[in-house]
């Protein structure tokens, strides 16, 4: 495992032996001041709007800012760390301080990933990288392989979903130092688990932003994103400052991977996407152990998917798969309001497709857009889709934050936590999912003066025509006891209902590993076939080299007829009679030649 110093084309970087180079890109700026440990120090200018200085006899610790010609003193956009809040001092920092101890971590293939969404805040009562540590080995034994953290990067205030970082390079204080968030990922690799992180590449916060007065030069005006003006990618200096970004987490952090947050709204001119750079760079450079890029894009695209001829990725792994799960929550609870109105016409057929194809939407026309969404995605093999049944996003987007078991029942989300881990789709558990967790997920922030009051206004207008917004009532985003009551409670997996849900979903990720795992490594394209559907029942089929896998499932009223499936039971929720009743699975498999 190589682990170390990632040097920046931005900000500070101790060279070692007290020596710190300090760098900043400011066409905005003709002078730049350093302010370190109180001393101030003119920087340098080095030529295409950088400003350089570089000092001796400096500890790790120190605190500095930038101080701009008019007095204004600004964090270091690529700092590794603040002493409190975005608007406050940098942090000067050795990157070699931590001393890891699972060096001989090598990481885990994709196919065996089960992905577990984890937000640091919420997770436990202290809200902190150390305190989050002690859960490792309770996901290790449930059948966790890979821990994915929501954006890490310093944001304004203390409470968030973390997807207005403005400070791309600093884990958030609020959470710990760097070394605790090493120390995380360190432990985690300890038990077995890979760590990625989701990274924000489309956009900054609208609290902590410096970078329109340092640099105007690092947004294009003319191009708008639903957060403002889009980011200059075909600029040198930006682009350094975003693609070293994933080589900085990935290098300096040991992470496993990466989780790439909404990239259709990454805009980039240039004659290489800056996407396509990035993970080019990733393969390029992390040669020691595999590194898991996954993409979360509603353009419904495979062109960053490619496999080579023998299986290998050279770009991204996978992709978020939001068709399986809108086509999911439309099927569970008959709701089919805002971005569900595409999955309102027979989910189950969608379903069906979404499970042998990949995708539900591949070209049509949509009927929320009334354009056609899409491309043909039959050819991707399973592991290039990330299924969920929930997230932090869909959860959050309601205004009360209700879980799919609040909103379709324990018995009927049962039969769909089943499908989606014993699926050839990779999974991905919100967190709590696993023990049947009914605290809500809300929508958090820590803003105040008139920007709590813009985003708490947005956040009611935004919600407008999502399904369980009807009444209009949407908890303050600012409120300390709307990020309270997204807390998880860890008493209920100490329940009875919660021990029966944990044995559940222990005794699914088992099976996962023992009978579905062995034939994803060589399951190509193509391999998917639907083999009947009805109102509220689907039933499907994948042939792979190492065997057939066939599930079918019903949460309709009516039994359905048992589908002609070859091959041995290897789950039944009831035990499997003649017919499917209401809220039951099957699921069979049958052993192929190896190839």
């Amino acid at each position: 495992m190589a682990s170390g110093k990632f040097t920046k084309s931005w900000g500070a970087e101790y060279v070692g032996a007290g020596e710190v180079r300090f760098r900043l890109w400011a066409t905005g700026q003709k002078r730049v001041t350093l302010r370190l440990s109180g001393k101030d120090t003119e920087m340098d200018p080095a030529g295409d709007g950088w400003f350089e200085a570089t000092l001796q006899g400096v500890a790790p610790g120190a605190e500095y800012n930038f101080v701009l010609a008019d007095g204004t003193q600004v964090p270091d956009p690529a700092a590794r760390a603040q002493k409190a809040d975005v608007n406050g001092p940098s942090i000067v920092i050795d990157p070699l301080s931590y001393r890891w101890q699972n060096t001989a971590w090598a990481g885990r293939p994709w196919e065996e990933t089960v992905v577990y969404e984890l937000h640091i805040g919420t997770f436990t009562s202290e809200g902190t990288f150390n305190a989050a540590i002690e859960k490792l080995p309770y996901l290790a034994a449930t059948g966790i392989t890979m821990i994915e953290l929501l954006p890490v990067s310093q944001f304004g205030g203390d409470r968030g979903w973390g997807y207005d970082g403005v400070l791309l390079y600093a884990p958030h204080s609020a959470y710990g130092t760097p070394d605790d968030f090493k120390a995380f990922v360190d432990a985690a690799h300890g038990h077995g688990l890979s760590v990625v992180l989701d990274i924000v590449l489309n956009h900054f916060g609208p609290e902590g932003n410096y970078l329109p007065l340092l640099a105007p030069d690092f947004f294009h005006k003319e191009r708008m994103t639903p957060w403002g003006a889009g980011i200059a990618y075909d600029v040198d200096a930006v682009r350094r400052y975003i693609a070293e970004a994933p080589l900085y987490w990935l290098q300096e952090y040991n992470l496993d991977g990466l989780r790439f947050d909404a990239i259709d709204q990454i805009d980039d001119p240039s004659g290489k996407h800056i996407l396509i750079e990035i993970a080019e760079r990733v393969r390029a450079e992390i040669t020691d152990r595999p590194v898991h890029l996954t993409t979360e894009d509603n353009r419904n695209v495979i062109f960053l998917h490619p496999r080579g001829e023998d299986g290998t990725v050279p770009l991204y792994s996978g992709e978020w798969n939001d068709d399986f799960h809108n086509a999911i929550h439309v099927f569970a609870t008959g709701e089919t309001h805002g971005y569900y109105r595409d999955f309102a016409h027979q989910p189950e057929k969608l379903i069906a497709r979404i499970l042998t194809e990949g995708f539900a939407w591949q070209g049509e026309v949509s009927a929320q857009t009334g354009k056609k969404h899409g491309v043909k995605s039959s050819g991707q093999p399973p592991l290039a889709f990330v299924d969920f049944i929930q997230n932090h996003d869909q959860t959050g987007n309601r205004a009360r934050g209700e879980r799919l078991i609040e909103l379709a029942g324990a018995d009927r989300t049962r039969i769909l936590l089943a499908m989606l881990l014993l699926s050839p789709h990779i999974p991905l558990l919100f967190m709590g999912e696993e023990y049947g967790e009914t605290n809500p997920f809300l929508f958090f922030t820590d803003f105040h003066g008139e920007l709590a009051r813009a985003v708490r206004e947005g956040r009611a207008k935004e919600f407008e025509g999502h399904a369980g917004h009807d009444d209009g009532s949407v908890p303050d985003p600012n409120a300390e006891q709307t990020f309270a009551l997204s807390k998880l409670d860890w008493r209920k997996p100490e329940s009875d209902e919660g021990k029966n849900w944990l044995a559940l979903t222990r005794e699914l990720l088992a099976l996962r590993q023992k009978s579905v795992v062995p034939l994803l490594a060589t399951a190509g394209g193509n391999a998917g076939r639907v083999v009947r559907t009805a109102e509220g029942f689907v039933a499907v089929s994948w042939a792979f080299p190492q065997g057939t896998l066939s599930l079918a499932l019903n949460i309709g009223a009516a039994a359905q007829p048992l589908p002609d499936q070859p091959g041995e039971t290897i789950f039944a929720w009831p035990e499997a009679g003649e017919t499917l009743p209401q809220n039951s699975i099957l699921v069979r498999l049958a052993p192929g030649e190896s190839k």
